[in-house]
C-alpha cells in the first residue's frame, strides 16, 4: 500500500510535502500543465481558422453575396432631389441695433472770426450720464451698447508713405579690436615677403640714409589694403618704396570684433638696412 502511494505522488507532491499547500503555490503548480494546454489548443485552432477564412469565403455562392450586396446599398439612402423651379427660401429679417443715445459735444477747434458758429452750451454732468459724447445729438437707449464709429468727416486721410532709401554708411574703422587682422602665414611670412620685395633706393644708398619708415593702413573686411599713409618717413625715396611694397600685398586676413569681420587700422613699420 505505501509502495502505491510512493508511485502515485507527482512532483509537486514531493516538493510540497509537509508544508502549506492552501498558500496558493500549490495550487498555481498544480492547475499550470492543464490551463497551458487548453491555451495552445484555442490558439492553434484560433490560427488554423485564420488561414481558412480566405477559402471558406470563397465558397460562399456568388448569388447570396451579390443578394448581401444589394440589401447594403438599399441602406444607403439618396438625399431627395432638388426643384430648380422652387424660390429660395427668404432671407431672415434684419436686426434692429437699438440707437445709442448721444449727445453734441465737440472739441473746440482754433478758426477765423467769421467761421465761428454760434456758441452752444455744453451738456451738463447729467446729460452726459444718459448719452454718450458724439458729434451730433441723437435719441437713442441708455441701455444700448455703445459703438464707436468715426465720422466720415473726421476720418484720418491715408497719406502714402515715401520710402527714401538711406545712403550707405561706411562702416567703422576700428584702432583696437578682439582679433588683430593677419598676414597671410603669420609674422615670419610677412617677414620673408618685405625681404623678398623691398628694393633699398638708390639716393638712401648713396646718402648712407638708414631707418624704418612707419607706414599706417586700414585692412578691410574682405581682407584688401587702403588707405595708406606714412606717419614717419626717411625721404630719399624710402617711403615711396615703402608704400609700393605695401600697395602690392595679397589679402590679410582681416580682423575680428564680436564674432564678425570689422575694417581695422593698423600700423606697419618697415626698416631700411644698408649691408
Amino acid at each position: 500500500m505505501a509502495e502505491n502511494k510512493s508511485t502515485a505522488m507527482t512532483l509537486d507532491d514531493i516538493v510540497f510535502e509537509n508544508r502549506n499547500k492552501a498558500y496558493g503555490a500549490y495550487d498555481l503548480r498544480k492547475v499550470y500543465r492543464p490551463t497551458l494546454t487548453k491555451s495552445v489548443l484555442i490558439g492553434g485552432a484560433i490560427f488554423v481558422l485564420a488561414m481558412l477564412s480566405p477559402a471558406l469565403i470563397s465558397l460562399i455562392p456568388k448569388e447570396e453575396e451579390e443578394q448581401f450586396m444589394q440589401e447594403i446599398d438599399l441602406m444607403k439612402i439618396p438625399p431627395p432631389p432638388i426643384d430648380p423651379n422652387e424660390p429660395p427660401p427668404p432671407p431672415p429679417p434684419p436686426i434692429e441695433v437699438p440707437k445709442v443715445a448721444t449727445i453734441k459735444f465737440l472739441p473746440p477747434e482754433v478758426k477765423k472770426d467769421e467761421e465761428v458758429p454760434e456758441e452752444t452750451p455744453p451738456p451738463v454732468v447729467e446729460e452726459l450720464e444718459k448719452a454718450v459724447v458724439a458729434d451730433k445729438t441723437q435719441e437713442g437707449d441708455e441701455n444700448a451698447q455703445e459703438a464707436i464709429v468715426a465720422p466720415e468727416e473726421t476720418a484720418p486721410v491715408k497719406e502714402e508713405v515715401k520710402v527714401v532709401e538711406a545712403a550707405p554708411v561706411e562702416e567703422q574703422i576700428f584702432q583696437v579690436v578682439e582679433q588683430n587682422p593677419e598676414f597671410p602665414g603669420g609674422m615670419a611670412a610677412l617677414g620673408q615677403y618685405l625681404g623678398k620685395n623691398l628694393k633699398y633706393p638708390a639716393a638712401a644708398s648713396r646718402a648712407n640714409v638708414s631707418g624704418r619708415v612707419f607706414l599706417t593702413f586700414v585692412v578691410n573686411t574682405d581682407g584688401s589694403i587702403q588707405d595708406i599713409q606714412v606717419l614717419k618717413g626717411l625721404g630719399f625715396g624710402c617711403d615711396e618704396e615703402a608704400q609700393r611694397v605695401v600697395k602690392g600685398m595679397p589679402k590679410w586676413k582681416p580682423g575680428k570684433q564680436s564674432g564678425r569681420n570689422v575694417r581695422v587700422k593698423y600700423n606697419l613699420p618697415i626698416s631700411f638696412v644698408l649691408e
